[in-house]
């Protein structure tokens, strides 16, 4: 290969182009920014930090990321935009020097039961290809192979008008690797009908024990006592063999009931489709609770499991199904693939094992393709979506992370720190939204916001470098080299809660007594057994602990946008009534999602204006003028305040103002003092859901899960989006929960929270089938002493021991 020789040795001007080497941001207006300019060197790291709600993801997130999404989308054909999410301008006066973003954030995955880690990442679809080039017998294409695709056989006339018209015969046939039986799902799910009916009752004298379906209900009870197809004055056990075939299973058919059509369709598909196709988690709680109660979700016994029809389990490599492949742990089954050796394939096998490697990589060797995508935590979820970029050629990108290092253990957070900053040594430019001092450490460049959260915070306090923030006397900075001390004496247990031969996902049959009456913290490397232990084997021993078990999990907390924290925890309820009580009126008066909205923006306050292609434009109802409630309504006052006014209090004031004088409501002073609690003190009562950040949504969750009557209260990591100074706080509340006779069982990497500990349960050695086991219990001085473990080395080195 020939080069041309350069014969110019004089060094050249700086080429204009080459000026371009920051992000400039001006005066950002998002969220709570007050108009923020920053400066971001592009090919480098940067690190946001700064207390939760201080506007670091309404920087990074909310105005650069979305404005570059923005442009991207905008140089799509019209047509094309029309299917695509339509995104407004960020509130900012200039944004210059913006690369293509790439956005990998802690959004939990789909829970679609048809999604899992394998067609999530795109595996499934290469190992699919695989086995329809290689597998013996040889059944079909790729779609033969995908628990996603049905076998279709059709054939029928057709007919076609080109030239002249005529009919034709023409035949169909596609082979999909569904198995029939679950449908592609895995599980079958099993309806008690003893929960759905009391068999020794007449449909005449209340038979049906359904949450909702009253006796005089016109569509559900009336429609099968009075359709005329089965006897209501006779009991349901009596029923012959086709009263119950029709009473259970009927096809939907047209019936008069009092000269009114209606439909009458057999319970148990009436049943599906009223509870059992709508998310559970969406579900008002009772219904939830009947549900669990009527149905039993268990493996599909035709498949066993796996999804796929008998052919396709039938198509082997090397003794090796596709079931077997998906089933086995990535880190295993990227040794098979590269164990294979066919040149005609060599292409795929070369893609497929760059991704199966990089699963191992960035710390997922555990997980294994056919794990639904929506069992996987937000750590996990973020780490899945990083694998596509690991191998990509593409530079001068930016990649825009949302604490990545959330579920990791410390061992961990070195591999997660090399993989960031690889990538920025491709020439790509990295944001991280952190508050691990592991992760900021490496930061070329560190940008602090605050001083606060919510309306205190959106300023920038710190521009620079690590050391510089050291010494910068900002929040971060103070608290940067914290580190918890170990407890010189711990609590006395009041009793154990025992959970005997665990077996859940890798769990080894695991024994263990949990002391109760104490802080207990279950920690070890991510995949080693902790979730497993804790929520798939305490939950149903509950009934050893006096009160049962209070679970607060990393599950995103439902809402729409005209939800905000008082309708969420609840404290809306009292602050209506005692609106009302005060006035004489409705309580519903005083919802803005109900009597009292404004009727031109039923309670929204901004009238949407939908532009198709183009971002849809908000304006603030001028009628209400944002205040989302009718004028009539506002004139009604309690303690000198109207309902929009007491709404747009932040926590701490409303404490105050419902603690005492005219206004005070105890059952909402006690709300609010749960939330300031937690830390939530700056957040307005009215805040839209949508708005805030992930570590307020976990703190707003356990606020609300405190007024639960629980002996136990377990959590799943509380740490996750919390600076450095708030843990103090939660360690504090983690304290007072203790000493008011709870017993606490956190799951938690977070040396702090280690330290501070009373108990100390460690899973592992390893992650998958490498942990599983019990490697230490003791108290965390007894676990720094030994040294035994990742976990007691890695938290000897944080308390300096």
């Amino acid at each position: 290969m020939s080069r041309a020789t350069r014969t110019d040795t004089r060094s050249p001007a700086p080429h204009v182009a080459d000026s371009h080497d920051v992000i400039r941001v001006h005066g950002a207006r998002v969220n709570n920014l007050k108009d923020v300019s920053v400066e971001i060197p592009k090919r480098r790291l940067t690190v946001l930090t700064g207390v939760s709600g201080s506007g670091k993801s309404s920087l990074v997130f909310g105005t650069i990321a979305a404005e570059s999404q923005r442009l991207i989308n905008e140089t799509y054909s019209a047509f094309v935009q029309g299917f695509m999410p339509t995104l407004a301008r960020p509130e900012v006066d200039v944004l210059d020097g913006l690369t293509t973003a790439i956005i990998v954030d802690q959004q939990r995955m789909t829970a679609d039961p048809r999604s899992t880690v394998g067609t999530a990442t795109d595996a499934n679809a290469m190992l699919r290809i695989l086995f329809s080039r290689l597998g013996q017998p040889h059944i079909g294409s790729p779609n033969a192979y995908s628990f996603n695709v049905a076998s279709v056989r059709a054939s029928g006339a057709i007919t076609v008008e080109r030239g002249a018209r005529k009919t034709v015969t023409q035949t169909f046939s596609r082979t999909g690797g569904m198995c029939t039986r679950c449908e592609g799902r895995g599980t079958v799910s099993d309806i008690d009908l003893s929960q759905l009916y009391d068999d020794s009752k007449s449909l005449a004298e209340g038979a049906f024990t359904i949450p909702g379906w009253k006796s005089d209900s016109f569509f559900t009870v009336r429609v099968y006592a009075e359709s005329g197809l089965l006897d209501p004055h006779k009991p349901i056990r009596e029923f012959t063999e086709k009263e119950m075939r029709d009473f259970l299973h009927r096809e939907p058919t047209k019936v008069k009931v009092e000269g009114v059509n209606l439909t009458f369709e057999g319970l148990i598909p009436k049943i599906q489709k009223s509870f059992l196709s709508k998310d559970k988690d969406a579900l008002q709680p009772h219904i939830r609770a009947f549900v669990d109660r009527a149905v039993t979700f268990t493996a599909c016994p035709e498949c066993d499991g796996t999804r796929l029809s008998e052919a396709a389990r039938s198509s082997r490599i090397g003794g090796i199904s596709i079931a077997d492949a998906c089933a086995m742990q990535i880190s295993d089954l990227a040794v098979w693939v590269r164990d294979l050796d066919e040149p005609s394939v060599a292409p795929l096998l070369g893609t497929l094992r760059q991704t199966l490697d990089s699963f191992v990589e960035i710390g997922l060797g555990y997980l294994s393709l056919d794990r639904p995508s929506g069992t996987l935590s937000g750590g996990e979820a973020q780490r899945v979506k990083m694998i596509r970029h690991l191998g990509s050629s593409l530079t001068d990108t930016t990649y825009v992370f949302d604490e990545p290092t959330t579920g990791l253990h410390p061992h961990d957070i070195q591999r997660m720190n090399d993989l960031l900053l690889r990538l920025r040594d491709k020439g790509n430019t990295v944001l991280v939204v952190e508050h691990k001092p592991e992760t900021i450490a490496i930061a070329d460049h560190v940008i602090d916001l605050g001083p606060g959260a919510g309306a205190a915070g959106g300023t920038v306090c710190f521009e620079g470098s690590v050391e510089g923030l050291r010494t910068g006397g900002t929040i971060t900075g103070r608290h940067f080299d914290d580190r918890a001390s170990l407890k010189q004496s711990v609590r006395k247990p009041t009793g154990t809660l025992e959970i005997r031969g665990a077996t859940a996902h890798n769990l080894r049959d695991v024994d263990v007594d949990i002391p109760l009456g104490v802080l207990v913290v279950v920690t070890g490397v991510a995949g080693s057994g902790k979730s497993s232990l804790v929520h798939g084997s305490l939950p149903r021993r509950s009934g050893a602990a006096d009160a049962g078990v209070v679970s607060i999990g990393q599950g995103a907390i439902r809402g729409s946008r005209r939800s905000n924290p008082a309708t969420y925890t609840g404290l809306l309820d009292p602050i209506r009534k005692a609106f009302a009580k005060t006035n004489g009126v409705k309580p519903a008066l005083f919802s803005a999602n109900s009597e009292g909205a404004c009727p031109q923006c039923n309670g929204a306050g901004v009238i949407y204006t939908d532009l198709a292609m183009m971002a849809g434009v908000a304006t603030t109802c001028e009628e209400c003028e944002g205040k989302r409630f009718e004028a009539s309504v506002l004139e009604y006052h309690l303690g000198g305040r109207d309902i929009s006014e007491v709404l747009a209090m932040s926590v701490s004031e409303a404490e105050e103002f419902f603690g005492a004088g005219e206004a005070r409501t105890p059952a909402a002073h006690t709300i609010l003092g749960r939330l300031a609690d937690v830390g939530l003190g700056y957040l307005s009562l009215g805040q839209p859901l949508t708005t805030l950040s992930g570590g307020e949504r976990q703190r707003l969750k356990l606020a609300t899960h405190m007024a639960e009557k629980g002996g136990v209260y377990v959590l799943d990591e509380p740490t996750a989006g919390l600076h450095l100074a708030d843990v103090e706080q939660l360690l504090g509340l983690l304290d007072r929960l203790v000493d008011s006779g709870k017993s606490v069982i956190v799951v938690e990497h977070h040396q702090a929270v280690m330290a501070h500990a009373d108990w100390i349960i460690d899973l592992g050695p390893g992650a998958g089938h490498n942990g599983g086991r019990i490697v230490f219990e003791g108290t965390p001085t007894d676990l720094v002493a030994a040294r035994s473990t990742l976990t007691g080395e890695h938290l000897a080195a944080y308390v300096g021991s």
